[in-house]
């Protein structure tokens, strides 16, 4: 087994997300393997584990936890057969486009959704179209303890927005895809992402959605039924939220469940405000309590 103080371990390390904002890592590790993972383990059980940052927010004091970076476990196979392995530093949009230009009918219902693919599980990633846990059929994960396991995805209870880990992390998964019309399939990815373009904030400086889809407790009219889960961004766009500023952080005008950021004049603060917020006036008005789907890591 490798000497625990042979992993390179930064000091005050930035985290990098897409906000661009918010504080450092006391402590930040690029494992390069499972090996590698286990050590990170061994010096800090609780080490918070991260992808692109695509979902993330790092709250202006940092993170005290040791933090590892997946970035460098990022081997990917495609295979013929529509057999796709990939580990979990592999990022998610680049499968996805590389399964599109193998004419391999499935990921592609995941087109701009940011992530990486051990984040993708552990957080059930998917939109209107599809989630990760539609193709999967194996993952691999090491728990608190050093276990690796892999398992097919029954042993999974994954729902919304959850891969159902229960604390373990992902570190390779394995799809199955299906070969299909190569022009069709890449016309319906170019369909979803040109919608999203239309309708998502993506050039701007942003984290996906903030907040989660909710189910109703009863019906709202001209919004839904009761027991039905309805778009977080329809609820605050109602509340008359969208534009809702607190320093350098707004509600996008373009789609209420964004938050949008001047990197020069925000901080994590400001965000955190700014949800909290939101969360106050949508409940006010329609009495639904929202949930972050953005995660909010260190001290203020």
């Amino acid at each position: 087994m490798p000497d625990v103080l042979k992993l390179d371990i930064e000091e005050n390390a930035a985290i990098d997300t897409w906000f661009g904002i918010g504080g450092q890592a006391d402590r930040l590790a690029r494992p390069v393997n499972i090996d590698e993972l286990r050590q990170c383990l061994r010096i800090d059980p609780n080490l918070k584990i991260m992808g692109d940052g695509a979902n993330l927010l790092v709250a202006d004091g940092g993170v005290r936890e040791l933090v590892a970076s997946l970035e460098r476990l990022n081997d990917a196979e495609i295979g013929g057969d529509g057999l796709v392995r990939a580990e979990a530093g592999v990022d998610l949009p680049r499968l996805v486009l590389d399964t599109v230009r193998a004419g391999l009918e499935g990921l592609h219902t995941l087109a701009g959704v940011p992530a990486t693919i051990g984040g993708a599980i552990a957080m059930n990633a998917g939109g209107k179209y599809g989630e990760v846990f539609d193709h999967l059929v194996e993952v691999t994960t090491l728990d608190r303890n050093g276990q690796l396991r892999t398992e097919p995805v029954s042993a999974f209870e994954a729902g919304y927005r959850d891969g159902g880990l229960n604390g373990r992390i992902a570190v390779e998964a394995v799809f199955q895809l299906n070969p299909g019309d190569a022009s069709n399939i890449r016309e319906r990815f170019k369909t979803i992402m040109a919608e999203k373009k239309h309708s998502q904030p993506m050039g701007e400086r942003c984290a996906g959605c903030v907040f989660k889809n909710p189910v109703l407790s009863e019906a709202i009219n001209g919004i839904g039924s009761a027991n039905e889960r309805v778009g977080a961004g329809l609820l605050i766009d109602r509340a008359g939220c969208k534009g809702l500023t607190v320093g350098g952080a707004s509600v996008s005008e373009r789609h209420a469940n964004f938050m949008v950021v001047d990197k020069d004049r925000a901080t994590a603060a400001d965000v955190i405000e700014l949800i909290g917020r939101v969360q106050a006036i949508v409940r006010e008005r329609f009495g639904v309590k929202l949930a972050t789907e953005v995660i909010i890591w260190g001290r203020p």
